[in-house]
């Protein structure tokens, strides 16, 4: 039987060698190419746009005084924002500690105006919400605002959303999260958050 020339049969095995090592290269280099337009279109219209919600009443990552907790006089904190999407019919707000055992909720307020661009601090109580806005009931079994009120000892977050919606919900005063977390499905037309952090001290 004919044998290959030795040149044939070393350039074989040079093809052979440069194979084994590229292949595995390419394995690793696979999960990093970007996978097909439509697919990433897709995810980026799962996000909401972002509001920028900000308070003069505490800072963004920082501590919550004392007034707005039930430590203090337990008075809603002031909240601003700068612009509303196209096609706003209504705000929403929701405040949650994601701390406790259950994913506590402070306060939810909703139907708040689409010309408002913030809340005065207290405005939870006294009548002081813009008009043709309600509030619900938070987890305290209380209508409208109730401040951090966490164990001692230990610091708890706590996250302020602003939704604003292409409806005004068909909900009556005093109605609970989850029915406005349902009413307010759908409808989302964009979202912010800020996080103020309170600690109550051991005794």
């Amino acid at each position: 039987m004919k044998q290959e020339p030795w040149a044939t049969k070393a350039r074989k095995n040079a093809r052979a060698i440069v194979a084994a090592v590229i292949a595995p290269v390419l394995c690793l280099l696979v999960p990093l190419v970007p996978g097909p337009r439509e697919s990433i279109s897709v995810h980026a219209q799962d996000r909401h746009p972002i509001l920028r919600l900000e308070s003069r009443s505490f800072t963004d990552g920082g501590s919550l005084p004392r007034r707005l907790t039930c430590d203090g006089p337990d008075v809603s904190p002031e909240l601003h924002w700068a612009s509303a999407p196209a096609g706003i019919r209504s705000f929403a707000i929701l405040m949650s500690d994601p701390d406790a055992p259950i994913d506590f909720t402070h306060w939810i307020a909703y139907n708040i105006p689409s010309s408002a661009r913030g809340l005065a601090e207290g405005a939870s109580a006294h009548d002081g919400m813009p008009e043709g806005s309600a509030q619900g009931t938070n987890s305290f079994g209380r209508f409208g605002y109730g401040g951090p009120c966490p164990p001692a000892g230990k610091s708890h977050h706590y996250v302020f959303r602003l939704y604003a919606l292409d409806v005004r919900l068909a909900l009556p005063p005093g109605a609970l999260r989850d029915r406005m977390e349902a009413a307010m499905s759908g409808h989302i037309l964009a979202e912010g958050q800020i996080i103020g952090i309170y600690r109550r001290p051991t005794q």
